[in-house]
């Protein structure tokens, strides 16, 4: 994708300069695993010309960076080394392009079958994990280099062992100062001067202390010298192919799942973070082209480059011009510009590529799954110790594995409720729920199950809607029928549909009828072809849990149970909005947004109304009104007892008392039942405060006497309707 929607031709600079400093920060990485991949220096410079600019004219994404990385060249690595082939020899410069072009052949098979469609199976937390795993993995395969050392290979315990034994043997504490600094340097100049190309600045004052004095006298090691010139276009000799097929074709296809997961994966992520789409397919089909481009150029395989790719997203970069503009600069590097390649210390360079690595780091979505969802927490850190211990194929096995499982785990425990009708009110409401003024209708049972029914829920099912019939779940009469809130059940497998036979079966033996309503026609089509054609020619499925209720003979207005004094409340749709939208976070959100009011009052010394509805508004997301201003009032109140500055107090108290006034006299007009449920909702907090913070309630309990006073004075009549309310609150209270 060259030109992206809404792409700025102002850009094509910006993206240009941005493929010059990846095109220089790529020159240490394609080298180095050059090497590791048993080919000498210069092949991965020349991996790093024609396949990134073909990968840039395919790519449906334009923000991700491909070319010569670790894992690949890892893996052709380890091939040379089982087929006792010398790294840097003639054969391997022979082997190697035949290697990637076996693993060409692998990618278009790929492509041809869809096997993108894995990504559908991965989480956002298995990607995080998978993406932090491989940057670890990276970062402790360079973190030799740092103090000298040589880079390692394999997994955790093997690069952990590696890094022990050469830190043993080579430590140099130029060379680890040297690197530590270039890290140090780098982060820091991403948390102060996030826009300064720090990276390739640290490379040319790396490249001119060598020159200037002479830092390899000091033990610090550079790149070795890099032969001017291109690399001529030639195909793999496919003789050596058929002569080692079985040491070449089965073992590219691991490297080939490798770069198709790790590059599809990550280029997924970054997309994610920039509200992109990506063509998956076309993704598979540009890394094989691009493999191909580097088969004919002598090259190793090449994937997508994690590091260099969080390098192009902190400039901000907009297109695949910055590839493109990448692969010209190295071309101008090769033709004119290796001599002083020969300069760069090794330390820098390794520095350069940790410290895009550490950015590249999901850690910070692991924090946050772990406030919210302790098992996605999980999933994140079963998928990085996957990738960390195991490597990067397991990992991807076993993430999509979690992800499945979890799938399964989430759908066989789905949201469930038991419903009931409020006076008044269309609809049906939970009966569970503390803020709502439900109540059930009288010898019914209306059960809500939000979820598919299959073999992994169907119990669960069977035994709510059993419980609840047998046992009274609609307040102790007798249950005539069992209407299921079917709204969220889009399929019923065979195993379900075949208990749901038997379910209706039982519940009829008990005079007890059994309904299925509200559910999306396909699932009748299942109903059928599973064999419970009788659910359909009896009416047991109905369009609306109003016709279910209407078949067993409930007619409109329906006979409710009645509700102990304790839980009957008016139900007022202003209160109940803000408590469904946050559910039990509702009372820390208000508590938040007072203690953030109370900051605001303090700095400014006043109370001023409207920043204040301004502040919850953005805190509260837009889910406020009269009903939660009036309430949060109580809770703001409690704070500013905290002043010590009396005046001041007084003058906020006043601002408070007439907001009170304002928005009372708005809500009786509304209607007397709203105005009863927040004094009812005032009164159970005070008694809470008063249990927990006696002073806090005494001074409370003085500043409303004095609110009521002025009240009286200025507004009579709505001061005697507060009366009436709280009085007859107060008289429910010792009923109870």
């Amino acid at each position: 994708m060259i030109f992206p929607a809404g792409y700025r031709t102002r850009s094509v600079l910006a993206d240009c300069a941005i493929g010059v400093v990846i095109a220089l920060v790529s020159i240490p990485i394609s080298m180095g695993y050059a090497l590791v991949a048993g080919l000498p220096v210069v092949y991965g410079l020349y991996g790093s010309l024609l396949p990134i600019a073909v990968f840039a004219l395919v790519t449906s994404s334009p923000r991700f960076v491909f070319g010569v990385d670790a894992a690949p060249a890892v893996l052709v690595g380890g091939m040379l080394s089982s087929l006792g082939i010398a790294f840097e020899s003639a054969e391997a410069v022979q082997l190697v392009p035949c290697i990637t072009l076996c693993v060409t052949f692998w990618l278009l098979l790929f492509f041809c079958i869809k096997a993108d469609r894995i990504l559908t199976f991965v989480s956002q937390p298995v990607m995080g994990g998978f993406i932090s795993g491989i940057g670890i993995t990276i970062i402790l395969i360079q973190l030799p280099k740092l103090f000298g050392g040589t880079a390692g290979s394999g997994e955790l315990f093997s690069l952990v062992m590696h890094i022990l034994r050469e830190a043993y043997r080579t430590f140099h504490a130029p060379s680890f100062a040297l690197g530590v600094g270039t890290v140090a340097l780098i982060l820091l100049s991403r948390a102060l001067l996030p826009k300064l190309p720090v990276q390739p600045l640290l490379m040319f004052a790396g490249a001119a202390a060598t020159w200037l004095l002479h830092l390899e006298k000091l033990g610090i090691q550079t790149l070795p010298a890099v032969p001017r010139g291109l690399s001529p276009i030639t195909l793999p000799q496919l003789s050596l192919i058929f002569a080692h097929y079985k040491a070449l074709f089965f073992p590219s296809a691991s490297i080939a799942l490798v770069i198709l997961s790790e590059t599809l994966l990550a280029t997924t992520n970054v997309a994610l973070k920039h509200d992109e789409t990506i063509n998956t397919r076309r993704e598979v089909l540009a890394y094989a082209l691009g493999n191909l481009a580097s088969a004919f150029t002598g090259s190793c395989p090449i994937n997508g480059s994690v590091s260099r790719t969080g390098i192009a997203n902190q400039y901000g970069v907009k297109s695949q011009i910055m590839s493109l503009s990448a692969a010209a600069t190295m071309l101008l590097i090769l033709l004119f510009g290796t001599a002083f390649i020969r300069y760069l210390p090794v330390p820098v360079l390794t520095g350069i590529v940790i410290a895009a690595l550490i950015g590249t780091l999901e850690f910070s979505l692991a924090r946050r799954l772990r406030a919210v969802d302790k098992t996605e927490y999980a999933i994140f850190f079963a998928a990085f110790f996957s990738v960390l211990l195991f490597g990067t194929i397991y990992g991807v096995a076993v993430g999509v594995l979690l992800s499945a499982c979890m799938f399964i785990i989430r759908q066989s425990k789905p949201a469930t409720d038991f419903l009931g009708i409020v006076p008044g009110l269309k609809g049906y409401y939970s009966l569970t729920r503390r803020d709502t003024a439900a109540r059930a209708i009288q010898g019914a049972v209306i059960y809500r199950f939000s979820g598919p029914l299959f073999y992994a829920n169907i119990q669960q099912f069977c035994a709510d809607v059993t419980a609840a019939a047998f046992a009274g779940a609609a307040g102790g009469a007798r249950v005539r029928a069992v209407v299921a809130d079917a709204s969220g059940i889009t399929s019923i497998d065979a195993t379900a549909c075949a208990r749901l036979v038997q379910l209706r079966e039982k519940l009829r033996a008990r005079d007890v009828r059994f309904y299925l309503a509200g559910h999306v026609s396909a699932v009748n089509d299942q109903l059928r072809s599973f064999g419970a054609e009788s659910f359909i020619y009896d009416k047991v499925v109905r369009p609306r849990i109003s016709l279910a209720l209407s078949d067993a003979g409930f007619r409109f207005p329906y006979e409710t149970e009645a509700r102990d004094a304790s839980t009957d409340a008016f139900y007022s749709e202003q209160l109940a909005e803000f408590d469904w939208a946050f559910g039990s976070s509702s009372e820390r959100l208000k508590e938040q947004l007072a203690h953030e009011a109370a900051l605001l009052v303090l700095q400014t010394g006043t109370f001023d109304a409207e920043k204040i509805r301004e502040l919850a508004l953005r805190i509260a997301k837009g889910w406020w009104n009269d009903a939660d201003e009036d309430d949060f009032l109580d809770l703001l109140e409690m704070q500013i007892l905290t002043l010590q500055d009396q005046g001041l107090k007084r003058g906020i108290e006043s601002g408070i008392s007439l907001r009170h006034a304002l928005l009372e006299e708005r809500l009786l007009e509304h209607n007397d039942a709203l105005m009863k449920k927040i004094v009812q909702r005032r009164a159970e907090r005070s008694a809470r405060l008063k249990e927990k913070h006696p002073a806090a309630y005494e001074q409370l309990e003085l500043l409303h006497e004095r609110y009521f006073t002025e009240i009286a004075m200025e507004q009579p009549e709505l001061a005697r309707r507060l009366a009436t309310l709280i009085s007859a609150s107060e008289a429910g209270s010792k009923t109870e």
